[in-house]
C-alpha cells in the first residue's frame, strides 16, 4: 500500500470536521433511534441476525455507503465501504441478542451506534483522506463473529477499529473499560447405562463423574487468583431416575484479564474434570465450543479523543481502578489493529447486563441519547485521530510496519 506523506496533505480543520460529522449524525437521529428500536424489538441470536444486517446495510447504502451482507465467510456479516482515503476506520456493529431476554445486552444500542458514526465519518471521508468501513459483526455474545471475520481478512486494511458499549450507571473514561479473556469449552463423559435399583453395580455413573468434577471446581475457587472466573453448567446428566446416566454434557469457560492466567486456570479446571473421570471410572473428552476470546488493549490515542469527545458532550467520564467483567471478541481485534471498545452510560440504568431490567433500559429515550452521543463520540475520535498530523503519521506508519496477513492470524486461534 503506498501512503500518502502527512507532511504535505492539506488536513481538514478538526473544529469544522467535528461539526460536520454531529450535524451528519443529528440529521440522522430519528432513523438512527428507529433502527435501535426495530432491532430491539425483533431480537435475533448469534448467526440469525438476518433482520437486523439487513436492516443496517440497507441504511448504509442509503447514505452512499456499498454494502454487502454475507461477508468474510459469516452470513450475516456486513461489509461496507464508503471513500478511498488512506486512512481506513473500521466501525464494528454488534446486533446479536441473547436467548430468551433479548436484547439484555444493548446491541441494537451498539448496533445503531456503529451506524451513525460511520455516517458522521462519511461527510468527512473525502476531505479528510478516509475511507469509512462500517463492519456488522455477529455473534458476539457467543460464537465469536469477529474472530471469523479477523480470519477472512476483514480488518486487513484497517488503520484503527472502533465501537462502544452500552453499560448502566455513569460514563468511565475509555482506558478503565477492560474486558477479561475467556475460554469456552465442552466436557463429556462417557460411562455404562444400568437399571439404577436391580443393577446399579453394573453401571459406570457419568453423572457422577460431572459432581465430582463440580465440586472440586468449587473447592479450587478459594486457591484461584481473584482476577479469574470460572463457570459451568450440565446440559446433560440423564433422562430417568431409574437409569444410571451413561452421559454427562457440560458447558464450562474459564476467564481473566491475563492471557497466561488464564491458561494456568483453565490448566488447573481440566484437572477437576479429569478427576471426576478418574474417580468414577468414566471416559472422557473436551473439546473447545467457541474462538478465544482475548483480553482489549484500548489505544490511548483513540482513547484519550475518546474521552474528550464524551466531555464536550456534556458527559462527565470517571476513572474507574477497579477490575470490571465481561468478555469479547473485539478484544481479538484490539490485538492486532489499534482500536477502543469504550462504554456509553444510559443514565438512570441500575440493571445490569443480560439481565431483563436491562433489556428494558435499552429502549428507554436514555438509551436513544446514548446511540447519538456515541455515534458523535465515536466520529470525534477517528476524526481526531486522522486530522491530528503526529497521531495520523504514526497510526499509518504502524499499519505499514504490519506484515501482511497479520490480522487474520488472532490469538484466540492458538
Amino acid at each position: 500500500m503506498t501512503l500518502a506523506d502527512p507532511s504535505t496533505r492539506t488536513l481538514l480543520d478538526l473544529a469544522e470536521a467535528k461539526q460536520r460529522s454531529a450535524d451528519a449524525v443529528r440529521s440522522w437521529e430519528q432513523r438512527l433511534v428507529e433502527i435501535s428500536h426495530e432491532i430491539h424489538d425483533d431480537p435475533e441470536i448469534a448467526f440469525k441476525e438476518v433482520k437486523a444486517a439487513n436492516l443496517v446495510a440497507g441504511a448504509l447504502r442509503d447514505a452512499g455507503f456499498t454494502a454487502t451482507v454475507g461477508a468474510f465467510g459469516v452470513d450475516t456479516a456486513i461489509d461496507a465501504s464508503f471513500g478511498d482515503g488512506e486512512f481506513v476506520v473500521a466501525i464494528c456493529a454488534e446486533y446479536d441478542a441473547l436467548p430468551v431476554i433479548g436484547h439484555a445486552c444493548g446491541h441494537n444500542v451498539i448496533a445503531a451506534a456503529g451506524l451513525g458514526a460511520a455516517i458522521a465519518l462519511a461527510a468527512i471521508a473525502d476531505d479528510a483522506g478516509l475511507t469509512v468501513k462500517l463492519l456488522g459483526t455477529p455473534a458476539e455474545e457467543h460464537g465469536g463473529g469477529k474472530v471469523l471475520m479477523l480470519e477472512g481478512g476483514a480488518w486487513e486494511d484497517a488503520t484503527v477499529s472502533l465501537m462502544v458499549h452500552g453499560a448502566p450507571g455513569i460514563d468511565v473514561r475509555c482506558e478503565s473499560f477492560a474486558t477479561q479473556a475467556v475460554d469456552r469449552f465442552q466436557i463429556t463423559y462417557t460411562g455404562r447405562p444400568a437399571h439404577a435399583a436391580a443393577a446399579p453395580d453394573k453401571g459406570v455413573n457419568a453423572l457422577d463423574a460431572a459432581t465430582i468434577a463440580l465440586t472440586a471446581i468449587g473447592l479450587l475457587r478459594q486457591q484461584l487468583p481473584g482476577t479469574v472466573r470460572t463457570a459451568a453448567v450440565i446440559t446433560q446428566g440423564g433422562e430417568v431416575t431409574n437409569i444410571i446416566p451413561a452421559r454427562t454434557v457440560l458447558q464450562a469457560e474459564v476467564r481473566s484479564f491475563d492471557l497466561d492466567e488464564l491458561r494456568d486456570a483453565k490448566r488447573r479446571v481440566m484437572a477437576c474434570f479429569e478427576a471426576g473421570a478418574l474417580a468414577s471410572g468414566c471416559s472422557w473428552e473436551q473439546v473447545r465450543t467457541e474462538p478465544r476470546y482475548d483480553p482489549l488493549v484500548q489505544e490511548p490515542l483513540l482513547a484519550d479523543a475518546w474521552n474528550d469527545a464524551l466531555t464536550e458532550l456534556g458527559r462527565e467520564p470517571i476513572a474507574f481502578s477497579g477490575m470490571a467483567g465481561g468478555s469479547t471478541d473485539m478484544g481479538n481485534v484490539s490485538q492486532v489493529v489499534p482500536s477502543i471498545h469504550p462504554g456509553i452510560a444510559i443514565i438512570g440504568s441500575t440493571s445490569a447486563p443480560h439481565t431483563e431490567g436491562f433489556a428494558a433500559d435499552a429502549a428507554t429515550p436514555a438509551a436513544d441519547r446514548a446511540v447519538i452521543d456515541s455515534a458523535i463520540g465515536l466520529a470525534w475520535a477517528a476524526a481526531t485521530a486522522a486530522l491530528t498530523p503526529s497521531s495520523r503519521a504514526d497510526l499509518l506508519a504502524r499499519q505499514a510496519a504490519r506484515p501482511a496477513g497479520a490480522t487474520t492470524h488472532p490469538q484466540g486461534e492458538e
